[in-house]
């Protein structure tokens, strides 16, 4: 069965970016790196964060991993727009308060994921920069929010549904 195959730069292949913004917490970064590198997909973080990437705790959440993850480590929004270029119709923002569910999310070739820190969320300027791409992801009120990590892996996948992706440990990796 031909497919697209994640992490190549095949053509129509799609791309995805998980952007987080002043992330605090080293293991869900580390988590959300593991799951970007599994995916195929590129990660942002912008400055400032609440640990070191030196940090061992970043590496052992992402095991072995980390050292292959596509990280790009910005120093603020600012250079990140003005390198990337994420267009409107290209980026999903994710906040509890979020307008909409994250199935209606855009189905773009190139895709921009945003979180915000576990404490503060993302920032009130990214929110208005994006009015119409802010979505949700459905939770009780049992709990005040996801944790990061789940929130990126069940957005991260829920963009590639559908995209023909094949699955790295088939019949072959057995």
């Amino acid at each position: 069965m031909e497919g697209i195959i994640v992490g190549t730069e095949q053509f129509g292949a799609p791309e995805r970016h998980v952007v987080l913004v002043t992330p605090e917490v080293h293991w869900n970064t580390g988590n959300v790196g593991r799951s970007c590198l599994g995916a195929g997909a590129h990660l942002h973080l912008i400055k400032p964060l609440g640990f070191s990437l030196d940090s061992a705790q970043v590496k052992r959440a992402g095991l072995d991993y980390w050292e292959r993850v596509q990280l790009s480590v910005w120093d603020n929004l600012e250079a990140f727009y003005e390198a990337m270029a994420p267009e409107a119709h290209e980026v999903a923002l994710f906040a509890k308060l979020g307008s909409r569910p994250f199935w209606e999310m855009p189905r773009a070739n190139r895709l921009f994921l945003f979180f915000g820190s576990e404490t503060q969320g993302l920032p009130e300027a990214v929110l208005k920069r994006y009015p119409r791409a802010c979505f949700h992801i459905p939770i009780t009120q049992e709990i005040r929010c996801l944790n990061l990590s789940t929130s990126v892996g069940i957005a991260l996948y829920e963009s590639l549904r559908g995209e023909g992706l094949v699955h790295g440990w088939g019949e072959e990796g057995r």
